[in-house]
């Protein structure tokens, strides 16, 4: 009986943990462009950069975000590792702001190797692919950092 009562308890500790802990692991990769001398950026000036709510790095280039599209598992891990919120949470922001006038969300991009080429062709890009995808020249990785 105990060890069934331990092995509920582990389970549903998985459970209430787990997409917590997915988004801790990050499955996604931060790049930019390679003329961008970023190496790390903070989650928060990130957050603020897809939200809009700041338009450059911290060096003064523009920023130019771009989302994976809806309904990517890679696009709710960032959602939740950098906003500190589900994707349903950052669409409801978007439609907010796109109602009263205020902004329109970062484009979309269907697919990692989309992202890749969009960041490649734009110096101020910054956008995330899947963790482990192949990211080429023209892009590297940017650390997110808690500061």
């Amino acid at each position: 009986m105990r060890t069934l009562i331990v092995l509920v308890a582990v389970a549903l500790l998985g459970v209430l943990a787990g997409p917590r802990s997915a988004a801790a692991q990050s499955g996604f990769v931060v790049i930019v462009n390679d003329g961008n001398a970023a190496r790390s950026i903070s989650r928060d000036d990130l957050s603020q950069i897809f939200l809009k709510q700041r338009t450059d790095f911290p060096s003064g280039l523009a920023a130019l975000p771009v989302d994976l599209s809806d309904g990517s598992p890679v696009r709710e891990a960032f959602s939740q590792s950098v906003h500190g919120r589900s994707n349903s949470a950052v669409d409801a922001f978007w439609q907010r702001q796109i109602f009263s006038g205020r902004g329109v969300p970062p484009l979309q991009k269907a697919s990692d190797d989309e992202v890749l080429a969009y960041v490649r062709s734009n110096a101020g890009a910054v956008g995330y692919v899947s963790r482990g995808t192949a990211l080429g020249g023209g892009v590297h990785a940017v650390q997110v950092v808690d500061r």
